[in-house]
C-alpha cells in the first residue's frame, strides 16, 4: 500500500530549503520502500485556485491560514500503516522540528471521463 508523508514545518522553511540535505535523510530517502519525494518552496509562492461565483480565482499564497506550511511530500511503498510510520519516525529522528503526517494514498484508475 502506498501511503504520502506529509512534511510540516514552522518558520523559517526558506531558510531550510537553502540547506543541503542531511547525509542521513538522503539515506532514507534512498531506500527502496521511497517510491518519491519532493520538497516544495515557501508557501509564499503558492498561488491558491477557488471557484467563486462560477469565476475561477487566483490568490497569491497558500489556501490555509497557518504557521506550520507543507515543506515537503514523501511517497512510501509499506505493508501496513506500521511501515509507513516507522519511515515516518526515522526522518522524525533525523529533523526533531518537522511534523510529519502520514495518510494512505487512495489508488484508483482513471476511466478517461
Amino acid at each position: 500500500m502506498k501511503y504520502a508523508l506529509l512534511i510540516y514545518n514552522k518558520g523559517d522553511v526558506e531558510r531550510r530549503l537553502t540547506r543541503e540535505i542531511h547525509p542521513a535523510i538522503a539515506e532514507t530517502l534512498d531506500r527502496p520502500d521511497v517510491t518519491g519525494w519532493v520538497r516544495l518552496q515557501p508557501a509564499e509562492t503558492a498561488t491558491t485556485v477557488t471557484l467563486e461565483a462560477r469565476k475561477t480565482l487566483l490568490t497569491d499564497g497558500p489556501f490555509v491560514d497557518s504557521k506550520e506550511f507543507i515543506a515537503g511530500l514523501i511517497l512510501v511503498e509499506a505493508d501496513n500503516l506500521d511501515g509507513a510510520l516507522a519511515v515516518a519516525a526515522e526522518l522524525q529522528e533525523l529533523d526533531r522540528t518537522a511534523a510529519i503526517e502520514v495518510r494512505p494514498v487512495l489508488e484508483q484508475e482513471l476511466d478517461g471521463a
